[in-house]
Parts: structure tokens; sequence; C-alpha cells
């Protein structure tokens, strides 16, 4: 390791150059992490903006007063947004149960738990189709902090042996070489700070939009148990909170 004796303490690229190899690959590999995060973290911010501008959509147009056979329709048979398709295949088991004409209650209840299975099913693999990614954030912001130390406490080390074989103390020789090794450490604190922020606030976006599907199915397994239960020829779109 070069202790350069007038390197400047806040050029990030003489103490990136003026760095111990170990100390450089932690820098690249911190660098590349904070990357990655910052390209997850963008991903995620349109991602939720699109899935809420789909579900406000969608919802207005249940709340409109069409039926739900004809939103269903509309949707076509294999939507992408998620709440249409729940819709659908909603939709399509109750159809497939009111061209039997006539349905005992344990039919209808068992229309109603396979309803309620399907529903569960798409709710799952959406909740972890929107999480993905997550995983990396919470590994950069747990693991950064602890990498860029190690690249310190190496840094200092050799910092310590430079210093040593030169046989000089002053401060303007030990200085550049402790800023060198401190470099690592910051770029970790750089690299975790945003990708745990991000962590944490698209988590609860993620189970708030959880919760938001969930309540959907219920009130949309509610409406449908009612025309079973009422023998209406077909659903139409609940009031206000329902759909």
């Amino acid at each position: 390791m070069t202790v350069p004796a007038e390197a400047s303490l806040l050029n990030p690229v003489e103490l990136f150059m003026a760095a111990d190899w170990v100390v450089k690959a932690v820098m690249i590999g911190l660098a590349v992490a904070s990357i990655w995060s910052w390209a997850i973290i963008i991903d995620k911010l349109f991602r939720f903006a699109a899935l809420k501008r789909q579900v406000d959509q969608f919802e207005k147009a249940i709340s409109s007063g069409r039926s739900l056979e004809e939103i269903a329709h509309q949707a076509g048979p294999n939507p992408d947004p998620i709440l249409p398709r729940m819709l659908v295949a909603a939709v399509t088991d109750w159809r497939e149960a009111r061209a039997r004409q006539t349905m005992s209650e344990a039919q209808s209840h068992l229309l109603i738990s396979r309803i309620d299975r399907a529903l569960d099913s798409l709710i799952a693999r959406e909740s972890q189709r929107i999480e993905t990614g997550l995983g990396v954030l919470s590994v950069v912001a747990t693991s950064s902090p602890f990498i860029g130390l190690f690249g310190t406490v190496w840094g200092i080390m050799n910092a310590f042996d430079a210093i040593a074989s030169a046989g000089n103390t002053n401060l303007t020789t030990v200085a550049p070489a402790i800023a060198e090794a401190l470099f690592a450490t910051a770029i970790g604190l750089a690299a975790a700070i945003p990708a745990y922020i991000a962590y944490n606030a698209f988590s609860i976006e993620a189970g708030k939009f959880a919760g938001r599907l969930e309540s959907f199915a219920d009130d949309l397994q509610a409406a449908i148990a009612r025309r079973l239960g009422t023998g209406s020829p077909a659903p139409a779109a609940p009031p206000s909170r329902e759909l």
C-alpha cells in the first residue's frame, strides 16, 4: 500500500487508486451492490406506482354499477392486472355453477371454497412477484457496512505496516493512509442506507397491496355467495365497499 504524503483526503479517485488491492476489491464490490440496489429501487418505484393506478382504475370500474360479468368479459380471458384476473377466475367458476341451473347448499359451499383457493393462489403468486428484489435490498442493507468495515480494517493494517516501514509518523503521512481505509466503510454505508430505507418502505407497500387484494377477494366471494343464495341470474356489482 502506498502512502502519498500529499494525497487529497476528499478525492475518491486518489483514495481508490492508493488503496490496497483487497480494499479496492471491497470498494468495487460495494459500488456494484449499490448500483444493483438503486436499479431495484427505481424499478420498484415505477412498478408500485403502476400497480396502484391499475387497482384504482379497476375499483372505479367496479363501483360504476356495471355487472361483474360485463367487467370480466371486457377484461378478457387472461388479463394481466391482478384484480381483473381475480374477477375473471371467480366469474368463470360462477358461470360453470350457474350452468347447472340448481345447486344444493353443499355444492354452493364447495364452489365458494374453490373460488377461495383460486383467489388465494393468485394473491400468493402476485405477492411473491411484487416482493422480487426485496431480498437483494435486505442483503445489501445488512451486509454492506460489515464488508466496508472489513475493507477498513484491512486497509488500516496495511497502512500501519507501510508507516512503520517508512519510519514516519507525522500527520501528513498517517492521515491519507487512514482516509483510504475509512473510504471503504463510507462506501459500505452509502450502499446500505438507501437499501435499508427502500427495503422497509417497499415491504410496507407490498403488505398494504397484499391486504388490498385479500380485501377484494373477500368482498368478491361474499358477493358471489349472495348471488348463489338468492339464485340471481347474473351477479351484479355490489355497492360501495364490497367491490
